[in-house]
């Protein structure tokens, strides 16, 4: 009698019939083989390591979201730092809008050497304007330069 012993979902069949032991495959011990290796084993737990390019990407990534952090805080203070500035404390002479008055002849008028473009522009900053506003009747703010004009008179005379 010929002792076989077959496993089929563990090992080889055994055949022990001849002189020595030999371990032959059996299809069946295969195929269980072939599905065990196809499963996705426990991968062990390593640490995720980057390369360079990714330690570029992340540390850029990190600078850009900073960035546009510090921007976001500086665009809620400006306001207020504006509203509540050491500006609004000084008394800035004033000139009164006349009938037909443009920024260009008021600009002219306090300082007729200068180019009348860089006074428009420090009127409008000051009163924070466009040339479109002017009126007669309005009291305009003038760069503390002028406060000795003839054309200008202080606040407390409004």
């Amino acid at each position: 009698m010929t002792a076989t012993a077959t496993v089929t979902a563990v090992g080889p069949r055994i055949d022990a019939d001849r002189a020595g032991v030999h371990a032959v495959f059996s299809s069946t011990a295969t195929a269980t083989r072939a599905a065990q290796s196809a499963r996705p084993a426990a991968a062990p737990k390593t640490r995720l390591r980057l390369t360079r390019r990714g330690r570029a990407v992340f540390g850029g990534l990190a600078t850009v979201l900073i960035a546009g952090a510090l921007g976001v805080a500086a665009s809620f203070a400006a306001p207020g730092a504006i509203a509540n500035g050491a500006a609004s404390s000084q008394e800035f002479p004033y000139v009164v809008a006349q009938s037909g008055d443009s920024l260009w002849s008021i600009a002219s008028a306090l300082e007729p050497t200068a180019d009348p473009r860089d006074v428009v522009a420090e009127i409008q900053r000051l009163n924070q304007i466009q040339a479109s506003d002017l009126q007669a009747g309005d009291a305009i703010a003038v760069p503390l330069r002028f406060a000795g004009s003839e054309a200008t008179f202080p606040a407390s005379d409004l």
